[in-house]
């Protein structure tokens, strides 16, 4: 065991040189700024980050007993300190779940079922949430005037707290991170060190990161677009981060001038918000050397548009069970392989196999796998769900792609009923479980159609029980309480039987074709 005071840096030098990057960045440049809140402006240099995760670290093990392998479930918007408690957690050698705020409480029950957390770290703004969940394990308040994150912040030239390090290793779990199934139940997806750190440097040497890069985050840290895309390799490399707690087009084409913003993440719905923002035609925009793009094909005119103004688009793909940074389409390529996600990033192995096992030729659709250090180890108790997900050394995305000769791929469907609203993926599967759950409702089935705002919606199909009536509009209310917004469908149909082939399966295909 390694002992470290709460005030010292240099006992951090003697931790595994893999998983300490906020330490190193304090030795080397410790009034770097690694973090701005812009709603406070507030911010951290590299230098209080160390010293502030160091006494963070201390509280969890000394005051709540947080030991390795624990896992540590928090539930907050995006705020500097979030990131901090993150880095004392993976020191600590325990495992952070970071929880979505916008689930409904039973969707939340699940995850705590799931994960047994030993803590909850939670804002008050959602002490109410937590209450309806039934979950009774210990609570910490993040936010009052004497809360968490005030005690983050404390010290004392007297403050001499010795803190126990296990011995990290790259194949430790560090983050659960849930994401939606298509057997109607999350699935936490255990991320690694050593996937955070291959990703860091995949993602480098892509993005041809440096320590002068500044990022804006406003992708939630439930997701791993808001840690992994930007943010891990960020601190890898010493750059600096500008935390928003949500999306606002014109606050952020107002900081991409102000902040001298050089790289921006976003996915194609976003970007056209940025476009259309009453500001977009007077913003410079002169230090953002390319728009990173995910989620789904971004259209050709808005590609042109951000280019007309000197902005590139890359184009690119990835997921949280890989990654999640995968594939990277060059910013020249973006009009010529229109629809492409490009190459697989260093370090990663991808493959088109056909259904047999077998490898398809180029043009030939077939699975998207993949193989390299950037593999989540599992799904957190789910070892058949893993071994379906996770064979002979591959990875299988259940996305369709083909791979042309020049050796770009493309993706031709998504997982197979999937489909995204706004930044959020939503899987009917999970929806449908919940509805069925309705006393009214017999059968259901729901699907993706498109929707001029938010890019698709739902649809819920509903076949009631004899005699029962209800309106979209009660479904709709009723839903709202089970289900987050953003998966609580826009559109009903109630029809007298869904249409289903010989062996019962519902043809979800004759649905769209309706």
């Amino acid at each position: 065991m390694k002992h470290a005071s709460a005030n010292l840096l240099p006992e951090t030098q003697q931790a595994e040189a893999h998983t300490e990057w906020i330490s190193k960045w304090a030795l080397y440049s410790p009034k770097a700024v690694m973090l701005q809140d812009d709603e406070t402006g507030s911010t951290i240099t590299y230098g209080e980050a160390n010293r502030m995760m160091l006494r963070t670290a201390a509280m969890l093990q000394n005051s709540y007993g947080v030991k390795r392998g624990d896992r540590v479930a928090v539930l907050a918007l995006n705020h500097i300190e979030y990131v901090v408690l993150f880095f004392a957690i993976q020191k600590l050698g325990a495992i952070m779940v970071p929880l979505n705020y916008r689930l409904a409480a039973p969707e939340l029950a699940y995850q705590f079922e799931d994960s047994a957390p030993s803590v909850l770290l939670l804002e008050s703004d959602f002490v109410e949430t937590i209450a309806k969940t039934g979950w009774k394990g210990e609570r910490i308040l993040l936010d009052t005037k004497d809360g968490f994150v005030a005690r983050m912040y404390y010290t004392s030239p007297d403050d001499e707290i010795e803190v126990e390090f296990p011995e990290n290793t790259f194949g430790d779990t560090c983050m659960i991170l849930y994401t939606s199934g298509t057997t109607g139940r999350p699935k936490g997806a255990m991320i690694t060190n050593g996937m955070l750190f291959w990703n860091s440097v995949n993602t480098g040497l892509r993005l041809n990161l440096v320590q002068s890069d500044i990022t804006l985050t406003f992708a939630p840290f439930f997701h791993t677009g808001g840690w992994n895309v930007l943010t891990t390799p960020f601190i890898h490399r010493g750059a600096k981060l500008i935390l928003l707690r949500k999306f606002d087009p014109e606050r952020v084409l107002e900081l991409c001038d102000s902040e001298k913003v050089s790289i921006l993440f976003g996915v194609p719905t976003m970007m056209d918000m940025l476009y259309r923002a009453k500001n977009f035609a007077s913003s410079k925009l002169e230090e953002l050397r390319y728009a990173i793009v995910g989620g789904e094909p971004m259209p050709v005119p808005l590609i042109e548009a951000w280019q007309d103004k000197g902005v590139p688009i890359r184009q690119g793909y990835g997921l949280t069970e890989f990654g999640p940074n995968v594939f990277s389409l060059n910013e020249e390529d973006a009009i010529r392989k229109k629809g492409s996600i490009g190459f697989p990033n260093f370090y990663i192995e991808a493959a088109v196999r056909r259904d047999d096992g077998t490898f398809a030729e180029d043009n030939e659709p077939g699975e998207l796998v993949l193989r390299g250090p950037v593999c989540m180890k599992g799904y957190w108790n789910k070892p058949e769900e893993t071994e379906k997900t996770m064979a002979d050394g591959w990875l299988l995305t259940g996305d369709i792609v083909k791979r042309d000769e020049e050796g770009y791929f493309y993706v031709i469907d998504r997982k197979k009923e999937m489909f995204i609203s706004g930044a959020e993926n939503v899987y009917p599967a999970e929806v449908e479980h919940v509805f069925r759950t309705h006393p009214g409702i017999r059968e259901v089935a729901i699907i993706g159609v498109p929707d001029p705002k938010w890019g698709e919606t739902g649809k819920a199909f509903i076949v009631l029980q004899d005699g029962e009536n209800a309106s979209a509009e009660e479904l709709m209310s009723w839903a709202r309480t089970k289900l987050a917004k953003y998966k609580v469908p826009s559109h009903y149909a109630f029809i007298d039987e869904l249409p289903k082939s010989d062996s019962g399966k519902i043809l979800k295909r004759k649905l769209k074709e309706a």
